[in-house]
């Protein structure tokens, strides 16, 4: 008899992280019910150190001053010393091609980044940008010109909230698989869904306001829930002060730090081991290789203000949550009047 084909778990890890890093991040939450060693080599350190050898994620950035836009990518170096991380911050012509719509929605999907529009007048476009080649194509239009609300991501869909002629709220779904709009169930709360910041957590998409509580809508069933928020100071002064990362939802205050979202308790706690942070007013957060990125504006001069980023490490115990920071990096200077709009993490 032939001797038996070696199996794919009898290579090397290390043969095993290489090739599992190259898979494209959105297939992972698959790969990881395939045995329970591809689940703990794809949460672990490892998988997201090997991925950063290979370049394959990234942020992008956006500073609005007035109705113009100024778009930055934050990326590894190349050639980068694997002992000596360094993250490029860098300016690019990102020319949004619809000129009536100046201030779409914008959520990221794997390597691509959907332009929502609809945000001050009725529309039904989309345009979709290619992160790896920098080109936008125009996406499919949705059932019907809406004012555009709230926008979420869950899964491979684009949850988008808005009003029509009647002013009544409805939810359409785009299926990045079948790259086609769908009918989502219509939300019991009919009252109020324009938000100063949208995140999407435990299949919901949550819209933030500064100054009120949270609106949760389920995008199983339509039925919504309001979340808390933390009391005794107004939230963060942009659209980019709250992220969920691993199913957790982090926001951050200038009086109080980092802080998360217990679901269990329903309660709001402070991240410990982050009492060092700078108190700032203007700050924006993503994933970045497993981690983190916390940036912020400091060192205002004459016409111009740097930018400067945190890689933070979450580790969750009984205890709670807690963050082991990095050194800061000033990333850059931009001008004085630019204003923090988006932060998306890109994964390849």
């Amino acid at each position: 008899m032939p001797p038996p084909s070696p199996s794919f778990s009898s290579l090397p890890v290390e043969i095993v992280l290489e090739i599992l890093a190259r898979v494209p991040k959105r297939f992972h939450p698959i790969l990881s019910c395939v045995s329970k060693t591809f689940r703990s080599l794809l949460h672990s350190p490892e998988i997201h150190k090997t991925r950063s050898l290979l370049r394959r994620d990234s942020l992008f950035i956006c500073f609005v001053e007035k109705t113009d836009q100024q778009w930055f990518t934050l990326r590894r170096a190349e050639n980068n010393n694997p002992t000596e991380e360094k993250n490029h911050f860098v300016s690019i012509d990102l020319a949004f091609p619809c000129e009536t719509e100046k201030e779409p929605s914008v959520v990221a999907i794997g390597a691509e980044i959907f332009f929502i529009c609809g945000s001050f007048y009725p529309s039904s476009a989309m345009w979709v940008l290619d992160s790896r080649t920098g080109t936008f194509r125009r996406g499919p239009s949705s059932r019907a010109a809406r004012l555009c609300k709230s926008v979420g991501v869950v899964g491979s869909k684009v949850y988008v909230i808005g009003s029509y002629r009647d002013d009544e709220i409805h939810v359409e779904a785009f299926d990045t698989k079948t790259n086609t709009w769908e009918l989502a169930p219509v939300p019991e709360d009919q009252d109020w869904w324009s938000s100063d910041a949208t995140v999407s957590l435990n299949r919901k998409v949550c819209a933030l306001h500064f100054s009120s509580d949270a609106n949760c809508y389920d995008t199983r069933d339509g039925s919504c829930e309001s979340l808390d928020l933390p009391k005794g100071e107004r939230l963060w002064r942009s659209r980019t002060g709250g992220y969920v990362m691993n199913n957790v939802l982090y926001v951050y205050y200038a009086r109080f730090g980092l802080m998360w979202y217990d679901s269990e308790m329903r309660l709001w706690r402070v991240v410990n081991g982050l009492s060092h942070l700078n108190k700032v007013r203007s700050v924006a957060m993503a994933e970045y290789y497993g981690k983190l990125a916390f940036l912020w504006e400091d060192g205002v001069s004459g016409e111009t203000k740097e930018v400067w980023c945190r890689m933070i490490a979450l580790e969750r115990s009984e205890r709670g949550v807690r963050g082991i920071a990095e050194a800061s990096q000033l990333l850059g200077s931009v001008p004085r009047g630019y204003i923090l709009q988006h932060c998306l993490y890109v994964s390849d």
